[in-house]
């Protein structure tokens, strides 16, 4: 690389790093004074509460990261440009094309960086942020505990009306075994417990229903235990999991789930995707960053980071609206994850078309 690449990428790093260092920590400092109050009534010990803001840091920077990153191409790039120094590189015969190429190099960076973060790093900061943040700070249940129903295997269904995972119980318990459209057998019981001295299953008022074509077989115990082909994260896993998996358990993950016919498949898959998006979204931010910024205006950096803040936000809110609608709606998950990305990637070469004119 020629002396200018190294002074822009050497830029494009430096102040990316800046913005990291500078509003992590004032997120830190927010979250602190929010939730210092519920920390002290949950008698948090010190060791977690340090634990839950290292962990809070990486989940606040690969969450924020691509504001973070297209701010700071902007601040430096508009420096370049109010500096002169943007006229001068194209004046001196280098094309706008071979310009942005320290920018690629640093965006080639960030992305690999990102998606070291997002395949191992992220998924354990994420385990521990949730788990301190359901321990202490929320009310909410971790956890699915209402009209669980789940499909165990291809021919079994289980579904309990209520579970308490602190507890091990669950009411209202039914299981259904099937053969091909019919009903081959069904279990139901009013309280199901899991014994984890046995490591198996106390079903209270059980009945079991064999249906055979010359009549159906019922058994009928006020206690029974039995032993299930499912465990208790079948039953409830959190509202979370994705999020704790790195790459390769989060694809077995999600084909265990797609097998069991999981209502949740569509959560579990915008996160997969997601793991992808977000650190491709640093090359479309940065020729958008610098198509914007890389022209001297008449209101100075302002302008330019006024501009650059604008989209910044507008990205995030396209991220997290089309999140919502591939997890609750009838888009595809990798269709709704890919719009905001697809949107801002036609936003940024006709604004890069622009600029080299």
């Amino acid at each position: 690389m020629k002396i200018i690449d190294w002074y822009i990428l050497k830029r494009y790093l430096m102040t990316f790093t800046v913005m990291l260092l500078l509003f992590v920590p004032i997120g830190i400092v927010i979250d602190v004074s929010e939730k210092v109050n519920k920390m002290m009534d949950k008698n948090a010990p010190i060791e977690e509460i340090l634990q839950y803001y290292l962990d809070f840091t990486i989940y606040f920077a690969n969450m924020l990261f691509p504001i973070f990153l297209f701010i700071s191409i902007i601040w430096f790039t508009s420096k370049l440009a109010n500096n002169t120094e943007i006229v001068a590189i194209l004046s001196s015969g280098i094309s706008f094309n071979r310009f942005l190429r320290p920018y690629f190099i640093g965006a080639t960076m960030v992305c690999m960086m990102a998606l070291f973060m997002a395949f191992y790093l992220v998924p354990k900061a994420s385990a521990g942020y949730n788990d301190f943040r359901y321990k202490y700070l929320t009310s909410s249940e971790a956890r699915e505990s209402q009209n669980v129903y789940r499909q165990i295997s291809q021919n079994e269904f289980i579904y309990v009306s209520s579970f308490s995972y602190s507890t091990k119980t669950g009411f209202n318990f039914m299981m259904e075994e099937m053969d091909g459209n019919k009903l081959k057998t069904k279990i139901t019981a009013e309280r199901i417990v899991w014994d984890p001295d046995n490591q198996s299953y106390i079903l209270h008022n059980y009945v079991r229903r064999d249906v055979g074509i010359e009549g159906d077989k019922l058994e009928m115990e006020s206690k029974k235990e039995l032993s299930l082909d499912f465990d208790l994260d079948d039953l409830t896993p959190v509202v979370y999991a994705a999020e704790t998996m790195q790459l390769k358990q989060l694809k077995n993950f999600i084909a265990k789930e797609q097998s069991r016919g999981s209502s949740n498949i569509n959560i579990y898959l915008v996160v997969l995707y997601k793991k992808y998006s977000v650190p491709i979204s640093a090359f479309i931010l940065t020729i958008i960053a610098v198509s914007v910024s890389s022209m001297k205006r008449r209101g100075g950096m302002g302008v330019n980071l006024a501009i650059g803040i604008a989209l910044a936000f507008i990205y995030v809110f396209f991220d997290k609206i089309f999140s919502v609608l591939g997890e609750a709606s009838s888009i595809p998950p990798i269709i709704a994850v890919w719009i905001p990305n697809i949107v801002f990637a036609i936003l940024g070469i006709y604004l890069l078309r622009n600029a080299r004119r």
